[in-house]
């Protein structure tokens, strides 16, 4: 007797089908419109920004110990310096090279032979670098 009442549709029970039409409407409608709208950013052109162009993004640190002459440690300083890249090295005036040094106490070192090597090696010069490497003690011409 049960089930012939689910079956029948003289239920005291009000007929809520049309709440069912309008939630499953507004869900359809969202979806619509957030595909809409996500396809509109997807077409528009990237606009320039309008403020100064922000500075571009460091290179990635190379590893300067491929240098003769410079270690663990010489690399830290030097890092810790700002100088981390072979063509930051390349460009390094001597004598500001030799002043970083001497603020971490490593006065024996000698940053003269450095750069040639750094230029080779930010060009990606490898066996002219290990060439001049060969003819090079601790860095320095032998």
């Amino acid at each position: 007797m049960f089930a012939l009442n689910l079956l029948s549709e003289s239920t005291n029970e009000p007929n809520l089908t049309w709440l069912l039409w309008l939630v499953l409407g507004i869900f359809l409608l969202i979806v619509i419109v957030g595909w809409l709208v996500s396809n509109k950013k997807d077409d528009e052109p990237v606009a320039a920004p309008s403020t100064p162009a922000a500075p571009a993004a460091p290179a990635a640190p190379d590893v300067l110990k491929k240098l003769e002459g410079i270690g663990p440690k010489v690399e830290g300083v030097l890092n810790a310096a700002g100088i981390t890249t072979f063509a930051q090295v390349a460009e390094a005036d001597v004598e500001k090279l030799r002043e970083i040094l001497a603020e971490a106490k490593l006065q024996m070192m000698d940053p003269a032979g450095w750069i040639e090597q750094a230029e080779l090696a930010a060009k990606g010069d490898w066996d002219a670098l290990e060439k001049l490497q060969d003819e090079l003690k601790g860095g320095r011409r032998a």
